[in-house]
């Protein structure tokens, strides 16, 4: 069978486009899983901004139980507080950012989450890194952050901020709350017991007393006085006689 020479180049064109079919098919497979987020007011130093983050599931034996977030530059772990999470999952802060997780979540399902920031800092992207634990124990780091627009195989979540609003300014960090303990004061010691005041009659008496006490006094003087000169006198007496 002789094929005409007009019907190769619609042959050839057939076969071109179930190339880039097959080629499309290709590029539209399905995308690794990864971690995003996203903001309610994007720009730098706006307040009181929600941050909601998604964790795809990647695993096909067991799901999400953690998820441990690395603050940017500028946002301390004590400016975060969680808004919604999954039913159970607590947050805690750590050293250098927080964690999120509670109980397993099903095999497949993805760890959505939101937070409160106080202030996002003034620059134009922040990169969230996470480490997604899963009930396996299996982790999967989304940590690497692109640099002059390359592409890399973990990326982290990554959020772009507009320019600040007019007139925004950073606001100062909440201070640590400081015990205001007085130091305790010594109780003042009770007051010495003093005597009563003596009466005026006790005061005669005792005006008494001192008086018959000094008379007591003179008269034995006086005695003794009267019987040393009785005594001298009968001694002159014996020597004259002798």
């Amino acid at each position: 069978m002789q094929i005409s020479h007009d019907h190769l180049p619609l042959r050839r064109l057939g076969l071109a486009a179930a190339g880039s079919v097959l080629l499309l098919g290709i590029a539209a497979g399905p995308a690794a899983a990864h971690a995003e987020v996203s903001a309610s007011d994007p720009r730098a130093l706006a307040e009181n901004v929600t941050l909601s983050f998604t964790s795809e599931a990647e695993s096909d034996s067991a799901g999400i139980t953690e998820l441990r977030v690395v603050l940017p530059q500028g946002i301390a772990p004590d400016a975060v507080t969680l808004k919604e999470a999954p039913e159970g999952w607590k947050l805690t802060a750590t050293p250098d950012g927080y964690s999120v997780g509670g109980a397993a979540l099903a095999t497949g399902t993805d760890a959505e989450y939101s937070i409160t920031v106080r202030q996002l800092p003034d620059a134009k992207s922040l990169a969230f890194k996470t480490l997604e634990t899963y009930g396996d124990g299996k982790v999967s780091r989304w940590i690497e952050v692109p640099a002059d627009g390359q592409k890399v195989d973990n990326p982290a979540p990554l959020l772009k901020l507009q320019p600040a609003a007019p007139g925004a300014q950073p606001i100062a960090p909440s201070p640590s709350p400081t015990p205001t303990t007085s130091a305790p004061t010594a109780e003042p010691s009770p007051p010495a017991p003093t005597a009563p005041a003596a009466s005026p009659d006790a005061r005669k008496a005792n005006a008494a007393d001192a008086g018959s006490g000094n008379g007591v006094v003179v008269a034995v003087a006086a005695a003794v006085v009267v019987l040393g000169g009785a005594g001298a006198f009968r001694w002159t007496r014996r020597s004259r006689q002798s």
